[in-house]
């Protein structure tokens, strides 16, 4: 039996771009083609088209409505990528206009996400966020059974029956598939329960897609996650320990890349592993700081975190680790140089970082700058536990940072310096009261003294 590859499918991507949004729309075209390509599609052609008017049955008009039609049948494409969120309507009368198959910029990210998931609740996310995006897309699917006006006494033609039965098996796999992702949202509030009581403090990178941020991992816990010069090559969150220089360990995730436009289905459907970033004790905003149009992507990162009630508008601690500067030319390298010094000036600490996951440079500033932010509100404490208080020294080994300890060979008494979050300062003063020190007495400026 002799085995034929499948055709591959020829596109033409086409960004609408209206004349308020035109600065982006490079980017935009650039970004849309490169989602194309990632779904094995061969891009025959890309263009912008500057739309003034939104024809609510077409998208376009008819001039550029044949316009289209005619690149198309001269190209020989099969598959049109429209970059905006089409209208079931929309995309059915395209369709039908261009006799070809029509994905717009959601369906286009969906397909992705369905290729790229590998984990059980990725999957999960996934179909979910398919069906609901599918859900209002009955109508395509159905059009040969559209509603008659029936005599006889019927009320609905056998196309409202057939819309309907449809609809209501897609209501139930979602309340399935969501049933299940409950389960996962548990397991996963009980994982986070486990870590909360060990205390290692979460960090959590956050970031464009195809900002750098599984490079970064890897090269901050030598994970090997795939990491790969492409849209979303990551979706499935991953949690390492790491050991920083300083003694403190923490939790790093690797968390799904963001994107312009993110469909609100994927939002909700990965709103369990999303809560993961929302959680974390520190976010590390990594930024492709080569892309030109950096600061659009930037702000696309704040809506989403802000759609999931995350980051600094929210009072969470952010760093911003500005990726890829060995991709700079000698005139940005020194723009990004003064923008970094002016911003951590002005914060009066490391808040905004220049470096390259590659090539290492940078990483040691990053991973002081992540110490010192997770340190900055710890109280540093130095305790005298007896002898005989054994669970007490336990307990500072188990919830704390132990910087440094000393053993009295007379009284057999150990001198710990330790740093606790506040949290976890306030449990062991309930717990150990005749250990505890007041708040504010006892502790330590410098390690060194000790």
């Amino acid at each position: 039996m002799i085995e034929r590859e499948a055709p591959v499918s020829r596109a033409l991507v086409i960004h609408p771009a209206s004349r308020e949004k035109m600065g982006r729309a490079e980017a935009r075209l650039e970004e849309a083609t490169g989602l194309a390509e990632a779904l094995d599609l061969d891009v025959a052609d890309s263009f912008i088209l500057a739309t003034r008017k939104i024809d609510s049955g077409r998208y376009f008009g008819r001039g550029k409505l044949s316009e289209i039609g005619e690149m198309i049948t001269d190209l020989e494409v099969n598959v049109a990528v429209v970059d905006t969120a089409l209208s079931p309507i929309q995309q059915r009368n395209l369709e039908n206009a261009w006799n070809v198959k029509v994905i717009d910029r959601t369906g286009l990210i969906l397909e992705i996400f369905g290729q790229r998931a590998r984990t059980k609740e990725g999957v999960l996310q996934v179909e979910l966020a398919r069906l609901a995006y599918e859900r209002s897309r009955l109508v395509r699917t159905w059009t040969h059974l559209e509603r008659q006006r029936g005599g006889g006494g019927f009320l609905a033609g056998p196309g409202e029956t057939q819309i309907e039965t449809d609809r209501r098996l897609l209501n139930e796999k979602m309340s399935k598939l969501r049933r299940q992702l409950d389960e996962v949202r548990r397991t996963r509030a009980l994982h986070r329960a486990q870590r909360q009581d060990v205390p290692f403090p979460t960090v959590a990178l956050v970031g464009y897609t195809n900002a750098g941020k599984s490079t970064l991992f890897n090269a901050l816990t030598g994970a090997g996650v795939f990491a790969q010069d492409m849209p979303f090559a990551t979706l499935d969150p991953t949690v390492r320990a790491v050991d920083l220089p300083g003694g403190t360990r923490i939790l790093l995730s690797d968390t799904v890349g963001f994107i312009t436009d993110l469909p609100t289905e994927l939002i909700a459907a990965f709103r369990a592993t999303l809560e993961e970033v929302r959680e974390a004790d520190l976010l590390v905003h990594v930024i492709d700081c080569a892309d030109p149009d950096r600061d659009g992507r930037i702000k696309d990162v704040e809506s989403v975190l802000d759609a999931i009630e995350a980051g600094p508008a929210h009072e969470q601690a952010m760093l911003e680790a500005w990726n890829k500067a060995d991709c700079l030319d000698e005139a940005g390298a020194e723009d990004l140089a003064i923008t970094v010094q002016m911003a951590n000036l002005k914060a009066g600490a490391p808040v905004k970082l220049a470096l390259s996951a590659i090539s290492g440079e940078g990483m040691a500033i990053l991973v002081d700058a992540i110490e010192r932010a997770l340190s900055s509100e710890n109280e540093r404490l130095e305790i005298l536990v007896p002898p005989q208080e054994s669970r007490a020294l336990a307990w500072l080994h188990a919830h704390g940072d132990v910087l440094a300890s000393k053993i009295d060979d007379t009284t057999g008494a150990t001198t710990m310096q330790v740093r606790l979050h506040p949290v976890e300062a306030g449990r062991f003063r309930s717990q150990f009261p005749e250990l505890a020190i007041p708040q504010g007495i006892g502790e330590v400026e410098d390690e060194d003294d000790f």
